[in-house]
């Protein structure tokens, strides 16, 4: 009886394990086709099945094999999005996809703008998605999409909640009831920047109370700040309030993501220039640049013109190895530049590789000396082609005194091969006036001894 116990309780176990680890198994793409091929003749009763309808708008991928692998990856990340959005119960979500050349019509009528991109299409609007092409990335967008505009804080806990959402544009406004005509027109305010900007809403006094807000006031939160900014002119109609959201979309900082990196990249540049800060909140030296930044941020949140773009690496590992190589940087440091979107030129703040952290006051300096223009990636540029001209002239002085020297050599080396000729003609003569005077008196020997030869006969 012991061991049996023992066994049930093994096995158990072993069923939790397993049941543990199916939880955590990632969907496999299981090679059913879910994704529709939209034309002329099926797009109107695809569209009528679903309620929520995921439209990818591609360039056509052509005869390029390259551009043919790129768009089968593309295809599978939307198969795999398409078999998990099958299984979600509350809306019937489809994808399907438009050819940008065969196309052309249906997009139109669709109302498809811009290429290569992917649109939500609901009931009454199309919202154009702006992240990455990953399953993942999109299936999260599509979710908040199936959210409603705006969540209702109710208690405490949802407000401490609400206080820690720093990294997004937020909105909270304070309403009598849902049937507050106030509210609807903050509601239907929502739906317009839905689900690109946050909205929230209390009908408690205690959670209105602990914000300091007034009946039918809304507060603008910009992203890493503490304190908002009241709207004015209390109550608001949705046309105030999506006057006041669309002159202050563009915050001091924020977050490049996934879900919106497009969006961000594309709206933020200023004269095709971005100040961007790369930071890894989870390391140190990440952690407290970002903290330098966000006090930076909160002193010059009126400044009209300066936008900074925070980009954690971790949150997009691929493109480390890109960044590094074209802004010849190191992003295992905290770094932060000015960059041109056209050419990718940019300046870097020297900080040493993470050991000279500037203070706010310095950082402030730097950006304001990046705003007016004296740090400029395109002046930095000159500044490498003048260098290269230095340096060219350098060689060709090099050059000049290399031939110099060459033709001194050269006459040093005529003038000594002219004096040894003329040592080997004075040695040459001497030695032939030698050879003569030899002659001579060999003679006058022979002469001598003939002599001596004659007397002795």
């Amino acid at each position: 009886m012991k061991w049996t116990w023992v066994l049930v309780g093994f096995l158990l176990c072993f069923c939790g394990l397993s049941l543990g680890k199916d939880a955590l198994d990632f969907p496999d793409y299981d090679g059913k086709d879910r994704v529709h091929h939209l034309s002329a003749k099926n797009y109107k009763s695809i569209l009528k099945k679903y309620d929520v309808m995921v439209v990818y708008y591609h360039d056509h991928p052509g005869s390029s094999r390259v551009a043919q692998r790129q768009f089968e990856i593309e295809e599978l990340n939307l198969e795999l999005a398409a078999q998990v959005l099958e299984e979600f119960d509350d809306e019937d979500v489809g994808v399907g996809l438009v050819d940008a050349k065969l196309d052309k019509d249906i997009a139109k009528k669709l109302g498809l703008d811009e290429s290569d991109s992917i649109y939500i299409i609901t009931d009454d609007e199309v919202i154009e998605y702006d992240g990455e092409l990953s399953a993942d990335t999109l299936v999260e967008f599509i979710f908040d999409v199936l959210e409603d505009p705006v969540e209702i804080i109710d208690n405490s806990r949802e407000l401490k909640g609400f206080k820690n959402i720093e990294e997004d544009i937020k909105l909270m406004g304070y309403f009598k009831s849902h049937k507050s005509d106030h509210f609807e027109a903050y509601a239907d305010a929502a739906e317009e920047f839905h689900p690109h900007i946050k909205f929230y809403a209390t009908f408690s006094a205690k959670v209105a109370k602990a914000l300091d807000m007034k009946l039918n006031e809304v507060d603008f939160y910009e992203p890493f700040m503490d304190n908002p900014v009241v709207i004015p002119g209390k109550p608001y109609t949705e046309e105030e309030l999506v006057e006041f959201i669309e002159d202050n979309d563009k915050p001091t900082l924020r977050k490049l993501q996934p879900h919106n990196m497009y969006e961000i990249w594309d709206d933020d540049a200023d004269d095709d220039e971005h100040i961007i800060a790369f930071a890894e909140e989870s390391d140190p030296d990440g952690y407290e640049f970002l903290e330098i930044l966000k006090e930076v941020a909160e002193d010059n949140t009126d400044h009209p013109h300066l936008s900074i773009v925070w980009i954690d690496p971790d949150d997009f590992p691929l493109l480390v190895p890109h960044w590094e190589k074209i802004f010849g940087i190191d992003l295992s440091h905290p770094q932060i530049g000015v960059v041109d979107t056209n050419d990718a030129d940019s300046v870097w703040l020297d900080m040493d590789d993470g050991e000279d952290m500037p203070t706010v006051d310095e950082l402030e300096d730097w950006i304001e000396d990046a705003l007016s223009g004296e740090i400029d990636p395109d002046h930095d540029d000159d500044d490498d082609d003048d260098d290269d001209d230095d340096d060219d002239d350098d060689d060709d002085d090099d050059d000049d005194d290399d031939d110099d020297d060459d033709d001194d050599d050269d006459d040093d080396d005529d003038d000594d091969d002219d004096d040894d000729d003329d040592d080997d003609d004075d040695d040459d003569d001497d030695d032939d006036d030698d050879d003569d005077d030899d002659d001579d008196d060999d003679d006058d020997d022979d002469d001598d001894d003939d002599d001596d030869d004659d007397d002795d006969y």
